[in-house]
């Protein structure tokens, strides 16, 4: 699996986290204190995600960072 793959596929599940807790890209922004543009870039593979900016999502979410990596 290629970086961007990767990069994808935690988006896919940042997006389907956010989506469980019945938020919106502006409302996880808000509560991660990033700005609504860089999180939908993080859902979309844009961006890819650095090891700390999981780990801060991680918690805002209520996840562990291995979250993102599951199937």
């Amino acid at each position: 699996m290629g970086s961007e793959e990767i990069n994808l596929a935690v988006g896919r599940r940042l997006a389907a986290r956010r989506a469980e807790l019945g938020l919106t890209l502006a409302e996880v922004a808000k509560r991660c204190k990033v700005s609504l543009q860089q999180v939908h870039k993080y859902e979309t593979g844009q961006t890819p995600l650095s090891a700390p900016m999981l780990v801060h999502l991680a918690e805002c979410l209520g996840v562990a960072p291995s979250y993102f990596f599951e199937a």
